[in-house]
């Protein structure tokens, strides 16, 4: 029972957090636009490929990332603060300036698009990196992993629930884009804007969240060295 908990705890905590900083419904709209033009099967085609590197890109990310940081000398909990700070103003730019994030990707997706031959994989790039799933997803993911739990035992739930929570965003990310044009006639932009919102709160949340462990873990750290 426990196990299962766990793993219910690690995916409620990752799938937001992940999906805010996505956000595949934004991108759905977006990716109607660069493919435009394109035919059905080719855009479907492309969009579960673009899904399935999302996928590779964020389990790589929360199954090594802290491991990796750990490497190069840096404790969990210094990532930590850094991780959620950057998830708290990640999740900050986007509540109160949502469009120019999304401008920003439209931007280089589309000048990236029309550069690159649609005969030759752009699938990983640009529209997997760095559109779907760029620097603040790769920093999202990293800083989910530092929040891991310190004991051994419950290491493996965390990372099942965390890798589903990842999965799930990524065939979240396939469904939206391979049926764009529908999603773009039942949302439109403006839904599309709110959700956005809704979602870069609970993001800023997160980040907070993951912010105030790392400092109580550094605090206790520094307490039990003290004495």
């Amino acid at each position: 029972m426990a196990y299962l908990s766990g793993i219910i705890t690690s995916f409620l905590i990752a799938f937001p957090a992940l999906f805010s900083i996505v956000n595949p419904f934004g991108g759905a709209l977006i990716y109607s636009q660069i493919t435009l033009g394109r035919p059905h099967a080719e855009r479907v085609s492309l969009a579960w490929r673009v899904a399935t590197y999302s996928a590779i890109v964020m389990l790589v990310s929360l199954l090594i990332g802290a491991t990796l940081m750990s490497f190069f000398g840096v404790s969990i909990d210094a990532l930590r603060v850094a991780g959620g700070a950057v998830v708290a103003v990640s999740g900050w730019r986007m509540l109160y300036n949502p469009q120019e994030t999304e401008d920003r990707k439209q931007d280089h997706a589309s000048n990236e698009g029309r550069s690159a031959s649609w005969s030759s994989d752009i699938a990983f790039f640009p529209l997997t990196m760095p559109f779907t799933t760029g620097p603040g997803t790769i920093s999202v993911a990293i800083a989910l992993s530092a929040n891991r739990p310190a004991t051994n035992e419950a290491l493996l739930p965390f990372f099942a629930g965390a890798g589903g929570a990842a999965i799930a965003i990524a065939l979240t990310v396939g469904a939206c884009y391979a049926y764009a044009d529908r999603l773009v006639s039942l949302l439109g932009p403006g839904r599309a804007r709110i959700l956005t919102r809704l979602s870069a709160f609970l993001l800023l949340c997160i980040g907070v969240q993951i912010l105030m462990t790392g400092i109580q873990g550094a605090l206790l750290a520094t307490l039990t060295n003290a004495h």
